[in-house]
């Protein structure tokens, strides 16, 4: 199986379990290794055979915007579950970063894998 990774993407979303955090948009990073076989697509150069990045990005932008959970576990599950179904994604690795939550650390979350490789 091949790997077709994003790296360091932001999203903004409602996240949190303080009040205080129910009522403002918070920077998520995101890091993202999808399953998907490559070969179709390289075979003759054709787009339309490769995972789209551009789409991709797009539906975590979506889902972020319409997202309200408190826990990050939560963003990170439904998210996964989604980018499978939606793109065909047979294998994920996940990872969703929150930063600042902690003074003493640059920055806590996540990282989920999920599918068979």
């Amino acid at each position: 199986m091949d790997t077709v990774f994003i790296e360091g993407l932001e999203v903004d979303t409602v996240i949190g379990a303080y009040d205080w955090e129910r009522g403002i948009r918070q920077c998520l990073q995101l890091d993202l290794a999808l399953g998907w076989d490559i070969r179709p697509a390289a075979r003759n150069d054709e787009l339309d055979k490769a995972l789209d990045y551009a789409k991709v990005a797009a539906a975590i932008d979506q889902f972020a915007a319409e997202a309200r959970f408190e826990l990050v576990e939560t963003f990170a599950e439904r998210l996964a579950q989604r980018l499978m179904s939606e793109f065909g994604i047979v294998w994920l690795r996940l990872r969703v970063t929150k930063p600042g939550v902690n003074a003493r650390a640059r920055a806590l979350g996540v990282e989920i894998e999920r599918g068979c490789r």
